[in-house]
């Protein structure tokens, strides 16, 4: 069978907007569509927000709400954020006690097998992107449960086998970088598509490929 990597994050919109498309694709195509969480850019590149162009925030946030109205889905601010991070300063802060636990049970998410990953990455991303204020009451616990998860076993897991997985997290990383730094990246046969806008081209390279549609 042939096999999508998808290099995606738990900090970028762009990857919750797609994941429902990505989750379609295992279910039109003869295709592995795999999940292979990594870092966001501001952890792997810290002071990326403090080099880039005013108008790109602003661009951003245009983009991200009128993209979720086009496709039906929420959309809010995150609260709190997945990285911690002084907006007026762009400065990424040293202490960040949610994007590695967030990142690490996803990936165990992952290993319990593709479509158990997807279903927890769709549940916690679209939880983080309503807006909800996820770190309160047990909106964490619902979204892991809804998606077949016990939230605490998770949480206990990526604790006691932090360096195994941040050696996981590292590899995707190192997997995704010859590509492309961005987030939904999805690559098949050595062949990369960036964005959650290239998943009809990526639909169109599979049909001349020759997979086959279920």
């Amino acid at each position: 069978m042939s096999v999508i990597d998808v290099f995606w994050s738990f900090r970028s919109p762009y990857s919750y907007l797609a994941t429902k498309r990505l989750i379609s694709l295992s279910e039109t195509w003869d295709v592995r569509v795999r999940p292979r969480p990594v870092y966001p850019i501001a952890i792997r590149t810290p002071d990326f927000f403090q080099t880039i162009r005013p108008q790109w925030t602003p661009y951003l946030m245009r983009d991200i709400f009128r993209l979720a109205e086009y496709l039906g889905l929420p959309m809010a601010r995150p609260d709190p954020d997945p990285v911690v991070m002084d907006m007026a300063t762009r400065k990424i802060s040293e202490d960040q006690p949610f994007i590695g636990r967030l990142t690490r049970m996803g990936v165990l998410a992952c290993e319990a097998g593709d479509a158990q990953g997807w279903a927890f990455l769709n549940e916690i991303s679209t939880l983080i992107w309503s807006g909800t204020p996820w770190m309160t009451s047990d909106h964490l616990e619902q979204a892991a449960g809804r998606a077949g998860f016990d939230l605490a076993e998770l949480d206990a897991r990526q604790a006691d086998e932090k360096k195994r997985l941040e050696a996981i997290i590292k590899d995707n990383e190192d997997a995704q970088q010859p590509y492309h730094w961005g987030v939904p990246l999805m690559v098949f046969e050595d062949e990369a598509f960036f964005g959650q806008d290239r998943i009809d081209l990526l639909e169109w390279r599979l049909e001349k490929a020759g997979v086959k549609r279920l």
